[in-house]
C-alpha cells in the first residue's frame, strides 16, 4: 500500500447520503470504519447512475417493442423503424458514456480532497472483480439469446423474421452498453485513503460488476418481441431459456462468495 499527500478538504454531502453510507458499511461488515463524505458521495452518484442506466435499458426495451408493432419495416421502400431503432441505440450509448464520465468525475473530485491516498499494488482486474463464474454466465446468457434470435430469423414467416431483426438490434445494443459499463468499471482509478476505504472501493466494483451481469434485458427482449408470435416450439424454447437462466443466477448468487469476501481476497494479493 502506498500513500501520497493530496489537498485536504471534504466534499459536500447530504445528511441522507451519509446515513445511507453508514447503512452500506454495516451491511458489508465495515461499520467500524464509519461513513465518510468521500464514501457517501461515491455511493450516492452510483445509486443515481445505476437508476439512470436502468432507465436507459427500459427505453431500449420499450423502443424495441414499439418497432416490433410494425408488420413490415418498409415504409415507402425504406426500413424506417429499424433505422430509428439503430439511431436510438447510438443515442443510448452516448447517454451511457456520459453517465460513466459523471461517475468518474465524482471519483476524481472525491480523490482530490484526500489528505493522503492509499492504492493497492495491483489494480483489480476482471477475474478479481467479476470472477470467472459470472463471466461465463454473462457469455452463456448472451449466446443463448443470440441463438433464439438466429433461430427466429431462419423461420419462413416474414413477420417473425422482421421481429427477429429487431431482437438482434436490441441484443447488440444491450451488449454494447454493458461492455461500455464494464470497461469503465475496470479502468476507473482506486479512490481510498486507508485500508478500510480501499476495501470499500473494491466491494463497490464487485457489486457493480455482478449487477451488470444480471441479464434482465436479454431475458425480456425475446419474451416481449416474439413470445406468442413465433411457433410454439420457439416460445417453449424461450421459456426454457428464461427459467434456466433464473435458476443459474440463483445458484450463482448462492454458491459464490460474497462481495466482501471477494474484495478481501483481492486485497490480499
Amino acid at each position: 500500500m502506498t500513500r501520497e499527500p493530496l489537498p485536504d478538504a471534504d466534499p459536500p454531502v447530504r445528511a441522507a447520503d451519509l446515513r445511507l453510507a453508514g447503512e452500506w458499511l454495516a451491511r458489508h461488515d465495515l461499520a467500524d470504519a464509519g461513513p465518510t463524505p468521500l464514501l457517501a458521495s461515491r455511493l450516492a452518484v452510483r445509486r443515481r447512475a445505476r437508476l439512470a442506466a436502468h432507465v436507459i435499458l427500459a427505453v431500449l426495451i420499450i423502443a424495441s417493442a414499439l418497432a416490433a408493432t410494425f408488420d413490415r419495416f418498409a415504409v415507402s421502400g425504406r426500413p424506417w423503424p429499424l433505422l430509428v431503432l439503430a439511431a436510438l441505440v447510438a443515442g443510448l450509448l452516448l447517454a451511457q458514456s456520459l453517465l460513466d464520465w459523471w461517475v468518474r468525475r465524482v471519483d476524481q473530485r472525491a480523490g482530490a480532497t484526500l489528505s493522503r491516498r492509499a492504492a493497492h499494488l495491483v489494480q483489480p482486474g476482471w477475474r478479481a472483480v467479476l470472477g470467472r463464474p459470472y463471466a461465463v454466465f454473462a457469455v452463456a446468457t448472451f449466446a443463448g439469446a443470440m441463438v433464439l434470435a438466429g433461430s427466429a430469423l431462419a423461420l419462413p414467416d416474414p413477420t417473425v423474421r422482421q421481429l427477429a431483426v429487431v431482437l438482434l438490434f436490441g441484443l447488440l445494443g444491450v451488449t454494447a452498453i454493458t461492455a461500455m459499463q464494464l470497461r469503465h468499471l475496470l479502468r476507473r482509478p482506486v479512490v481510498a485513503q486507508d485500508e478500510e476505504s480501499l476495501t470499500a472501493d473494491v466491494i463497490m466494483r464487485v457489486e457493480d460488476a455482478r449487477e451488470l451481469t444480471t441479464p434482465s434485458a436479454q431475458w425480456s427482449l425475446p419474451m416481449v418481441l416474439l413470445f406468442g408470435t413465433a411457433p410454439g416450439w420457439w416460445s417453449a424454447a424461450a421459456l426454457v431459456y428464461l427459467l434456466l437462466g433464473l435458476a443459474a443466477l440463483v445458484a450463482l448468487n448462492a454458491r459464490t462468495p460474497s462481495s466482501v469476501t471477494v474484495a478481501r481476497r483481492a486485497m490480499s494479493i
